[in-house]
């Protein structure tokens, strides 16, 4: 489910991202931002973990398809290796809100176009309007059309649609349905510009609960879906006949015959629903419109499926079932492109005893379950499931009939049968996504079988980090699934946390000196709010709830794992000593104060707390509050205190209207040090200190020199590094960072919804900093590729390969730009600018390249319209071959 990602959301507010203007690149490498690592980016795997409200495969090609989710970008479909790619990591701090995809389309004229409506949320939460992202290159690089109202991928009824769609004649034209009563709107040159389409009559007028003072619940849902008549066009002419469907339970669909010229109601539709879903099978001419009384996800308690003729204009109900037995709505609507009158729809809002999935082969006049009742409460499937790959989707539950473990799914809203292939099969839950790849077993009365597709799509809000210095490498408190023990990083642990099972992990910590021990918190909607383990997070027994919780907050261990400080929601700061059978309350610290612990006096604890730090030299019994000043003064503050030296403590945080960035103590808190050079500051985490290096390695999400990214420092603050980088943004990653303690480079970022994501380092930890004056002879070849392009600016990777015999001890790269780029930023590579002429240098990790061997580098940089590329390149005195 998606109800925490919200509060995410809001927390993402209070880190400042509703102040300032993006920033700029900084024109030259600044002092102290080395950008000279090579970094390869994974995900942790989970797999799934979120909601997918949206499957969308290409008409014209084989094997071409994406996933769109409420929070976590979008995803391509990988057929070689049966893997989901994605394709929004390049989107950025200051515009985290395009993460969230209310619509996705694939252009069937040219398959290598592909469209997303991004933004994710309506209302203030969201500072930022939506816009429509295109490619050219199936999501590999994207350019943005800004738009004049804001799009809600994680808001009510982003389920249904699509909302976006290309004309399937001519491809120039696509339509947009918006939220909010900014109707429907149309763009006639690839997704470029956008103007509404003034002559459509009726912008909407559902709202979940227009009650909702926070405009999440009370928004207009809008234009909902936009459905093409491609057999009333020909190629290079616009489609005549369009279908619209809106968020109107008395006027739910409209069509245009015009073209999109003018518009009317469909005469004779049926009333009181809303239309989730509009699905055209042209070769019958059925339009089938899947019902709900509420626009969803988590909402629906009566639905119809209905097919109008667009022949004749007859409206018929072929629901499955009578309307007094629906407990749920209908959506997840699809067709068999290769089997006409083939139809399948979702119960999509059936939580108890499991979804349902409906599938007819006679264009509705009758249909079979999934599942039914042999006798209550004893079930037959159709389906055998298979969740071997993600265990964890059995939720480590063990319920009495008819429910079952794993569920058949929930949140079932986006369903697709492939259009080549009528037996694949693929649909989203609030988990995951599964699919079938024998689904006409169902027609043939065997068993169709159903196992996860999800591998690669990670969509989980992260809300903490631990990695122990001994035990599993990684602890994770994620939103909606609790959270996991990861003893390898590259498998799906077997099953998140249990014992209790919290729908939400606000926060977790282990003892420094006994790892073994580690305590978690987070909500419950019944139930203990706070967990302990004595083996390293492997098993896990509930404490005892202090009076008044309401939910989880955060927690600290003592170093040596004897006592447990906890701030949690509801009450304020409590202290306990063993598993936390008996709580006491603090003193002289504010109720919702952060807390965290020494990690080597077990009795010293810190909190923090609109502007003011404490200090617990009693294991938690009394607080002081710091006299030190300066820090920032609400509570978008995440600090850490240092392993293995007493009261070194870090502390990040702020708004762009206030005090933001990075501060030290040295002695518990008692005064602090703003770290020059660092403008704002987010998070804190530590790591395996270098080769050489006295202090632990330093990683923030923070923006230094202009640049907003993931930094590391190997020297205690006085210099970084920018370890990301533009195509690895992943939005919003201002929850959690840690280091490895174990492994040098090694760090862990919080998303929120792209999940864990790990990067480990190229750099061995040695002394860095540029090589001698390289003097390299033999051959060279260069492919020097743009990656990214947007207005005004651009992205450019180089390789440069050494095709001699001899190997290199470093190297220099001259280039000319013929149109005036400026290079802004680089990384993997020193350079210099004088006029157009381009120096690249090695670092000095990166001097030695062996014979046959190459090196790569890349940079950001403006440009103009024109943006060509370089035709000849140097090496010291020698020209290299352009590949």
């Amino acid at each position: 489910m998606r109800r925490t990602r919200i509060l995410t959301a809001v927390l993402a507010l209070a880190a400042g991202l509703l102040a300032g203007t993006p920033p700029a690149l900084a024109a030259d490498t600044p002092k102290g931002v080395v950008a000279a690592d090579t970094y390869t980016w994974k995900n942790v795997r989970v797999d799934g973990g979120g909601f997918v409200p949206g499957i969308v495969f290409n008409r014209s090609e084989k094997n071409l398809a994406y996933a769109r989710t409420d929070i976590g970008g979008a995803y391509r479909w990988q057929e070689s290796t049966k893997t989901w790619t994605p394709l929004l990591d390049s989107v950025g701090w200051d515009d985290w809100g395009h993460t969230g995809v209310v619509s996705l389309a694939s252009d069937s004229v040219d398959p290598n176009r592909v469209y997303a409506a991004v933004g994710t949320y309506t209302n203030s939460w969201d500072p930022k309007n939506g816009a429509i992202m295109r490619s050219s290159n199936r999501g590999a690089t994207w350019q943005k059309a800004d738009l004049p109202f804001k799009l809600g991928g994680n808001m009510p009824g982003r389920g249904m649609g699509e909302r976006l769609a290309v004309d399937p004649n001519k491809n120039s034209v696509l339509y947009l349905g918006a939220p909010s009563g900014k109707g429907l709107w149309r763009s006639t040159d690839s997704g470029a510009t956008w103007s509404q389409v003034t002559g459509f009559p009726n912008v909407g007028n559902y709202a979940q609960d227009p009650s909702d003072t926070s405009g999440y619940a009370s928004d207009n849902q809008g234009i909902v879906w936009v459905t093409f008549d491609e057999s009333t066009g020909t190629s290079g002419s616009a489609t005549k006949t369009i279908y619209v469907g809106v968020a109107d339970k008395d006027n739910a669909v409209y069509r245009s015959t015009d073209a999109g010229a003018s518009w009317t109601r469909l005469a004779g539709q049926p009333t009181g629903y809303l239309a989730h879903k509009g699905v055209l099978d042209t070769k019958n001419g059925y339009l089938y419109i899947a019902y709900s009384d509420k626009g969803g996800p988590y909402d629906g308690g009566k639905g119809r499926l209905w097919r109008y003729a667009t022949a004749t204009g007859t409206w018929t109900d072929i629901s499955p079932v009578a309307e007094a037995d629906t407990y749920y709505g209908f959506s997840g609507l699809t067709v068999d492109r290769q089997k006409p009158g083939t139809v399948m729809a979702t119960a999509y809002s059936s939580w108890w005893p499991d979804t349902q999935i409906f599938r007819s082969t006679d264009s509705g006049a009758t249909w079979t379950k999934a599942w039914d009742y042999t006798s209550y409460p004893t079930r037959a499937n159709r389906y055998t499931m298979d969740v071997s790959s993600s265990p964890w989707l059995t939720w480590g539950a063990n319920p009495s009939p008819p429910e079952q473990t794993p569920k058949l799914g929930w949140m079932t809203e986006s369903l697709e049968i492939d259009p080549f292939n009528s037996n694949r099969m693929m649909y989203g839950t609030g988990a995951t996504i599964y699919g079938s790849e024998n689904l006409t077993n169902w027609d043939s009365g065997s068993q169709f079988s159903i196992k996860p597709m999800v591998q690669g799509l990670e969509e989980t809000a992260v809300n903490d980090l631990a990695s122990p210095p001994s035990g599993a490498p990684l602890l994770s408190a994620l939103g909606d699934i609790g959270g996991f023990r990861h003893t390898d990083l590259t498998k799906v642990p077997s099953m998140m946390f249990t014992s209790p099972n919290f729908t939400t992990t606000t926060s977790l910590d282990f003892a420094e000196t006994n790892p073994n021990t580690v305590v978690r918190v987070g909500n419950l909607d019944s139930g203990p709010h706070i967990a302990f383990s004595t083996d390293n997070g492997a098993n896990w027994f509930a404490g005892t709830d202090p009076s008044g919780v309401s939910g989880g907050g955060t927690v600290a261990a003592a170093a040596d794992g004897s006592r447990f400080v906890w701030s949690p929601d509801g009450t304020g700061v409590q202290y306990a000593t063993g598993f936390g059978t008996s709580w006491s309350a603090s003193s002289g610290i504010p109720a919702g104060a952060i807390v965290e612990s020494d990690r080597v006096d077990p009795k010293t604890f810190y909190g923090f707390k609109s502007g003011k730090f404490y200090v617990s030299t009693d294991g938690g019994a009394t607080f002081t509050a710091s006299a030190a000043t300066g820090l920032p003064s609400g509570d978008s503050v995440r600090f850490k205190a240092l392993p293995g030296i007493k009261g070194d403590v870090w502390l990040a945080g702020g708004a762009s209207d206030g005090a933001y960035g990075l501060w030290h103590s040295t002695d518990g808190g008692t005064s602090f040090t703003k770290i020059s050079g660092v403008e704002q500051a987010d998070t804190i985490g530590f790591g395996k200190a270098a080769t050489g290096a006295s202090y632990q390695t330093l990683y923030t999400s923070a923006k230094i020199g202009g640049v907003r990214g993931i930094f590391r420092s190997t020297d205690k603050g006085a210099t970084w590094t920018r370890i990301n980088d533009d195509a690895h943004q992943w939005g919003w990653t201002g929850a959690a960072i840690t280091g490895d303690p174990r492994v040098y480079g090694r760090v862990y970022v919080a998303t929120n919804g792209r999940g864990v994501v790990y990067g480990d380092s190229s750099d061995s930890g040695g002394p860095t900093g540029p090589g001698p004056d390289p003097t390299p002879t033999g051959a060279c070849t260069v492919t020097y590729k743009v990656t990214n392009q947007w207005s005004g600016g651009f992205q450019a990777d180089v390789q440069l390969a050494n095709t001699g015999s001899n190997a290199w001890s470093g190297w220099s790269l001259g280039w000319t730009f013929a149109d005036g780029q400026k290079v802004a930023q680089a990384w993997n590579a020193e350079y210099t600018q004088s006029g157009a002429a381009v120096t690249a240098k090695n670092v000095g990790w990166n001097a030695n390249v062996a014979a046959g061997s190459s090196v790569s580098f890349g940079f950001t940089g403006s440009s103009s319209a024109t943006n060509s590329k370089p035709t000849s390149f140097k090496l010291g005195d020698q020209t290299c071959k352009v590949a």
